[in-house]
């Protein structure tokens, strides 16, 4: 049997001790390379910082479009509870009601830290409309008011 050590030490290493020391210089040998990989390249890190920036670019805006919906719908819901609310008054004292406090009901919070509410009254014929527009420097306000009346009448219609 060869040993790569014996041409540096001829005749002065035994059979047993050639072969330890090649074991030796191969766990070296796997221990170094195994150094070199520990961690992530710097264009690893930063391909998966590019993957998370794409993902958040598409994502965020969809996002944001969909809490604006959500926001909406929860307006377009309190509007339909008054409107019922004012039948009901219409009903019992021949009317409309000019403000919420007079139907008994107060806007939720999830309304009033987006929408401010008015009721328009007119008395002959007995007419209302309810108008909810979007607070100013909310995310709201791109969206545009939303009116419902009396005859049911929802505009804009694209919003409903």
């Amino acid at each position: 049997m060869f040993c790569h050590f014996t041409a540096c030490f001829p005749n002065r290493l035994s059979t047993h001790a050639c072969r330890r020391m090649s074991a030796l210089a191969a766990v070296q040998v796997r221990t170094n390379s195994r150094s070199v990989q520990n961690g992530f390249s710097l264009i690893e890190l930063m391909v998966a910082v590019a993957i998370v920036g794409i993902l958040a670019a598409v994502a965020l805006p969809s996002y944001q479009s969909y809490v604006v919906k959500g926001n909406r719908a929860a307006a377009q819901a309190f509007m339909a509870d008054v409107e019922n609310r004012e039948k009901q008054y219409l009903l019992d004292a021949r009317s409309y009601a000019a403000d919420l406090s007079t139907l008994g009901m107060s806007m939720p919070t999830d309304v009033s830290n987006f929408y401010t509410m008015t009721i328009t009254v007119s008395a002959a014929p007995p007419v209302f409309t309810l108008t909810a527009t979007p607070i100013a420097g909310t995310k709201q306000e791109s969206d545009g008011a939303l009116t419902l009346d009396s005859s049911g009448a929802k505009t804009p219609a694209d919003k409903w």
